[in-house]
């Protein structure tokens, strides 16, 4: 092996419960991340998602605020 492969290598063998707990989340994560980025930045959603842009100014301020 050379040195980039040594620092690499992963001993599957010898991760415990906790580690493919860590390693299945990660990826679930990661994945997840993909698909948001996807879903937010495709041209077809844009009208959806904008038209909820200004959605917290619309509300109208309550009666404490007006005091």
């Amino acid at each position: 092996m050379n040195k980039l492969q040594e620092y690499f290598h992963t001993d599957w063998a010898a991760m415990t419960l906790h580690d493919w707990i860590g390693l299945l989340l990660t990826v679930t994560v990661f994945l997840a991340l993909i698909y948001v980025y996807a879903y937010v930045l495709h041209p077809k959603n844009r009208e959806k998602l904008e038209s909820q842009r200004r959605l917290p100014d619309d509300e109208e301020p309550d009666s404490e605020d007006k005091k």
